[in-house]
Formats: C-alpha cells, sequence, structure tokens
C-alpha cells in the first residue's frame, strides 16, 4: 500500500482506513481479499455461491471510469493489509448511485462499514448525485441494520421479493 493519494478515514473503533480508487494492478489483491471475506458475505456482494469470485465479476471494480463509477479499496493504515472494497455506480444521468461494500471476514464489528458508508455518500454528493441506493439479500439483516442506521430506507424491489432496495437522499 502507497500512502501517497490516500484519503485518511477513522471507524469508531479508532481504526485508521486509507482509501484509494482501484485499477487493474489491483486485480490479484482483490481476488486474495474476496476470498477473506465470509462465503455469506460474497454470496451478499454479488448474489452468488461461488467460492471464488471470477475475472468477469472483479472487471467492473478495476475498470471504473472515475467518475460515474469508481471502486474504492481500504487499506488498514497500521498494517497495509486491505480490509474492505466499496463500489460506487452512477445512473446515466447522474441522479441516482449504487453502493456495495464487501468487509473482510476479520475486519467486521470495526466501523468498517460505517466510515465506508458515509464516504461513498460524499463521493456521490460530489459528483451531483442525489440519492444512493444498496440491493440487498432480504436475509442481510445486519447491512439493512446499518444501513437503516445511516438514513436508509427500505423499498421492496420490483420483481424479486427475496430482495429490497435501501435508499438515502441527499436533497
Amino acid at each position: 500500500m502507497t500512502t501517497d493519494a490516500l484519503t485518511k478515514l477513522a471507524t469508531r473503533s479508532g481504526l485508521q482506513l486509507g482509501v484509494r480508487p482501484a485499477g487493474e494492478a489491483d486485480e490479484a489483491a482483490l481476488t486474495a481479499f474476496f476470498d477473506a471475506v465470509s462465503d455469506e458475505d460474497r454470496r451478499f456482494r454479488f448474489f452468488s455461491a461461488a467460492e471464488h469470485v471470477s475475472h468477469a465479476q472483479l472487471d467492473p471494480l478495476i475498470h471504473a471510469d472515475h467518475f460515474r463509477s469508481e471502486s474504492f479499496l481500504a487499506f488498514d493504515m497500521a498494517s497495509g493489509e486491505l480490509v474492505a472494497s466499496a463500489l460506487l455506480a452512477c445512473d446515466k444521468a447522474m441522479d441516482t448511485a449504487e453502493i456495495a461494500v464487501s468487509i473482510r471476514a476479520d475486519a467486521k464489528g470495526k466501523g468498517v462499514g460505517w466510515a465506508l458508508l458515509d464516504f461513498l455518500g460524499r463521493e456521490a454528493q460530489a459528483r451531483g448525485v442525489r440519492r444512493v441506493i444498496s440491493i440487498e439479500s432480504r436475509d442481510n439483516h445486519a447491512t439493512i441494520e446499518l444501513e437503516r442506521e445511516k438514513g436508509f430506507t427500505p423499498e421492496a424491489f420490483d420483481g424479486d421479493p427475496t430482495l429490497v432496495v435501501l435508499s438515502k437522499t441527499f436533497r
């Protein structure tokens, strides 16, 4: 992890994170990272029960356009280890952005999700986005509760009763 061009974030537990955009050179690190994400969280993130993420699943994370879409990596500043991946993907009108956060299993419960949700919200607002959404499995109770605590409102997902859309409007 290089410390230049990092956005520094502090979690509520005091963990110091360095966040930067992902790029092509990060594919191997992301592959190893997602292997360290719990099976359940990997299933919730990709809506797939695969044991490993594929190149096709990683492609949008390493080939963002750096405005309408951005993939961020969060590193523990003390160890330099990759502990989270966060995605912001805006629609063509730059009105709504979908967000997704994955946290390494051993980094959960330290406020990483809280810090990254706030970070993604600021990034969306800086791009002029009116609202952010997160599409979750209804079984993902911990994330749904976290997002509700952060001001997200649940809505039905049209066409799939197993999913829920959580949204937060800025203006």
